[in-house]
């Protein structure tokens, strides 16, 4: 059995706790299958830890954690979060980490490359992290790119990173200021201290399904930015970017912000500009954790939702920072899209950008609890506002809820 955790909106919808809170059960493998630079944010007590690219089942001592093959992996970054974990007193991280020897690596070059092609773009910029995850899989879809196991044979390494940073200075000149021999003897310090974490992560899959081990997937960003970002982040993306199969029982948990918030450009139907979204914005403290970047916020979208689901085929969801609305009087949803010319409702989210972005919405007006719900232990400790809202999205979407988040904390999830 794998229970997979996949984001249903634009990211950031607090995927981090509910994998920390099913690690501490009986999951002893947590794997991540794609991406790289995601936010996932987990506080215990006064002690709040931020993951990027290490899986989140590092918070128990008894989990065992995957880099998988589909991932992208910054090893200067790898070292950094090991030690800040380390530095808040988890235990052991290091021996309770592996990377898969089929994974690309993210260079300096990649995300000098990221900030040239954002500038490039101007005002048509998608508003990466600069990162350099979206050339990272430029070059491994080209064929050009570097994986991990290569970096322990010299000679090829610095052969292929020479090469990417001649291509790069061929076609960025003098506004690509990289150092290419810096990078090599950087690495050169990483070759052996990396070799313990590296191995083929298939075999280890494959035993772990044999065994019936139960499996924890971390899925990374989420569903709606598959279109717009370099790596699966759907259901689809733990069977290329892990090698699970497709004939073991899943359960994927959808997670869902109890509104919708969204980093960098691009179309965001329900976005609030005044007062809600502002109002959502400082009690969500949404910011981001890699960036610091403020989201932009608006109503609950349950087109996007509904969409997601489509993709995904959710088997339960998650409901996430549903304290956020508790000083709200009224709530709205989004029901549908209306095209702007034609005045029809549109049957699904659709794939024309310029159309999703000039589209009306309909909304539905529910009633607000204006009481809180922090500290709520279970389902029918909630108002039954909280508990109509919370009833509204599953016969919509046609999934049940099974947790919902009312607060940071750990404790602050209710398993209905």
């Amino acid at each position: 059995m794998a229970t997979v955790v996949l984001g249903a909106q634009w990211g950031d919808e607090g995927k981090g706790k509910l994998v920390d809170i099913l690690c501490q059960k009986d999951i002893r493998l947590c794997a991540r299958a794609q991406g790289e630079r995601y936010r996932h944010t987990i506080k215990i007590g006064s002690t709040t830890y931020d993951f990027h690219l290490l899986p989140s089942g590092l918070i128990n001592p008894e989990c065992m954690n995957l880099i998988g093959p589909g991932v992208v992996v910054n090893i200067k970054a790898f070292y950094k979060e090991l030690s800040d974990l380390e530095s808040k007193g988890l235990q052991n991280v290091r021996e309770r980490i592996f990377i898969a020897d089929r994974c690309h690596i993210v260079l300096d070059l990649h995300q000098l490359v990221d900030g040239l092609e954002e500038v490039e773009l101007g005002k048509k910029s998608i508003g990466t992290t600069r990162m350099g995850i979206g050339p990272a899989y430029s070059t491994k879809a080209s064929r050009s790119g570097i994986r991990v196991h290569e970096v322990f044979n010299e000679p090829l390494f610095e052969a292929k990173i020479r090469e990417l940073a001649r291509a790069a200075h061929k076609r960025w000149g003098d506004l690509l200021k990289y150092d290419v021999e810096e990078e090599i003897t950087r690495f050169k310090g990483y070759r052996e201290d990396l070799r313990p974490f590296v191995i083929d992560a298939i075999p280890l899959i494959q035993s772990a399904q044999k065994a019936k081990q139960p499996l924890l997937i971390e899925g990374a960003n989420a569903l709606m930015l598959e279109y717009v970002t370099s790596s699966n982040t759907g259901i689809a993306g733990i069977f290329t970017g892990l090698a699970i199969s497709p004939h073991l029982p899943l359960d994927i948990i959808g997670v869902v912000k109890a509104y919708t918030t969204r980093v960098g450009g691009g179309p965001f139907p329900t976005e609030d500009t005044e007062e809600v979204g502002t109002k959502l914005q400082k009690i969500g403290r949404e910011f981001g954790v890699t960036t610091g970047r403020p989201r932009r916020c608006g109503w609950l979208d349950l087109v996007v939702v509904k969409y997601s689901h489509a993709a995904n085929h959710y088997t339960k969801l998650n409901i996430t920072k549903l304290d956020v609305l508790d000083d709200f009087p009224t709530l709205k949803v989004a029901t549908a899209y209306i095209h702007p010319e034609t005045g029809e409702e549109l049957a699904s989210f659709p794939a024309d950008l310029e159309l999703l972005g000039n589209v009306k919405i309909k909304y539905e007006t529910l009633k607000g609890w204006q009481k809180s719900t922090v500290g709520a232990k279970t389902y029918y400790d909630l108002p039954k506002e909280a508990r109509a809202y919370i009833e509204y999205i599953e016969e919509f979407i046609g999934v049940k809820v099974s947790y919902i988040g009312t607060g940071p904390d750990r404790e602050a999830l209710i398993s209905k």
